[in-house]
């Protein structure tokens, strides 16, 4: 346990580097949660990020779908998605109560749906293997899709149900979350972190998504994702209540409804590192999400925008020390992952701060995967090493804060 150390002595801090037991780099749901889960342990916790909540959280989803983002060959990720989802309804009840917000947390569970007999046969491949790991999907016929959902188009050829698949707003999430830390005794500094050298703590957690690349050396880059915001007609709520998950005619496309009338769209996959809106990613995902549910043509087209999901090699998160740096965490490389295992991320990098014995669920994610050679103790121990290469990733309904430019 860091808190009460005698071993640690306080110093006078330069400019906005407090000293600290902890020190969380990167403002985002990663961050914060963090922040606040060492904060209520009793921690001297500072984070520092210039604009809190401003990189993917911003513009993600928040879709909780351990089900249906449970992919091909991705066995060991589909068991920490599950876990944390499994963490989310505790974790929503006791962050509603810690900051007194309303986070957009809802339980009506996902339809995954097929808009042509080639988009249902695909998706039917995936629900197949979901099937076969134990998740609980639920085959419909097109009647009983229109009975949970009148509003779906009538060419929707079939469907599935994944009743655990949840959501949350993460433009509710951020704020809530930063207010809980703050209150469990947490600084926020608005000020960016160029090197990990500059804080003054204990542990420094990086958890700033894709500027963790610059920060560590590890193989974090840049997903761009497109995403629309539409809005239901004279401020009533949107026409349907589940999160609707669709293949149109070979695209693929999201639709998230929310409390106040807002329907989320998304997304693109891009290996690229701009934040610029195009004509033609709008005109697809507008295009499938109409498809499937033909109500929103009517609906308010209020905003387009894009964000950078921070990627790694495997697509999964990295979790744990820094090869040779015992006193350096990495949070980051959630992809489209970050609001879902938020709960589980924040829970793990708190038993390493404070020394509890590791859950074996975040073995298969630590940093050292993507270390060829043994980290050199005498060296900058931020030194990038060799790694795999990078490859593709999918979706962006849950992908972890990502910062707009490296820190």
């Amino acid at each position: 346990m860091l808190a009460g150390d005698p071993s640690y002595t306080a110093g006078v801090s330069r400019g906005p580097f407090l000293s600290s037991d902890v020190a969380v780099v990167g403002g985002g749901p990663i961050g914060l949660a963090i922040a606040w889960r060492c904060a209520a342990r009793g921690l001297r916790v500072v984070v520092h990020d210039p604009a809190p909540g401003s990189g993917a959280s911003h513009v993600a989803a928040g879709m909780l779908a351990p089900v249906a983002e449970a992919y091909f060959g991705e066995h060991e990720l589909t068991a920490l998605l599950t876990e944390s989802a499994a963490r989310w309804p505790a974790f929503a009840a006791e962050l509603t109560e810690a900051s007194g917000a309303d986070i957009g947390y809802r339980t009506e569970g996902t339809l995954m749906v097929g808009l042509t007999a080639d988009d249902l046969a695909e998706a039917r491949r995936l629900w197949a293997y979901q099937l076969g790991l134990g998740l609980p999907v639920t085959p419909l016929r097109p009647s009983q899709l229109r009975d949970r959902e009148p509003a779906l188009a009538p060419r929707v050829r079939g469907g599935a149900l994944a009743a655990t698949d949840h959501q949350v707003d993460p433009r509710r999430l951020v704020p809530a979350l930063r207010l809980a830390a703050e209150r469990a005794g947490a600084t926020v500094v608005r000020e960016p972190v160029r090197r990990p050298a500059d804080v003054r703590a204990r542990v420094t957690v990086v958890a700033a998504g894709c500027g963790s690349a610059a920060l560590t050396g590890l193989p974090v880059r840049p997903v761009k994702g497109q995403v629309l915001r539409l809005r239901a007609p004279d401020g009533g709520p949107p026409g349907f209540r589940h999160v609707i998950r669709g293949y149109a005619d070979g695209e693929h496309v999201y639709l998230v409804p929310r409390d106040d009338g807002e329907v989320v769209v998304g997304a693109t996959v891009e290996e690229r590192s701009d934040l610029a809106v195009g004509a033609g990613a709008v005109l697809r995902l507008l295009r499938a999400a109409i498809d499937l549910l033909p109500e929103l043509a009517e609906y308010d087209l209020v905003e387009a925008i894009a964000g950078l999901r921070p990627g790694t090699p495997d697509n999964a998160p990295i979790l744990g020390p820094l090869p040779g740096r015992p006193d350096v965490l990495v949070a980051t490389g959630h992809h489209r992952h970050g609001i879902v295992l938020t709960p589980v991320t924040a829970d793990l990098i708190a038993d390493l701060v404070t020394g509890a014995d590791p859950d074996a669920i975040g073995g298969p994610f630590r940093p050292e995967r993507f270390v060829v050679a043994a980290a050199d103790a005498t060296a900058s121990p931020f030194r990038p090493e060799r790694h795999v290469a990078a490859g593709p990733g999918e979706g962006f309904g849950a992908s972890g804060d990502a910062t707009r430019s490296a820190q």
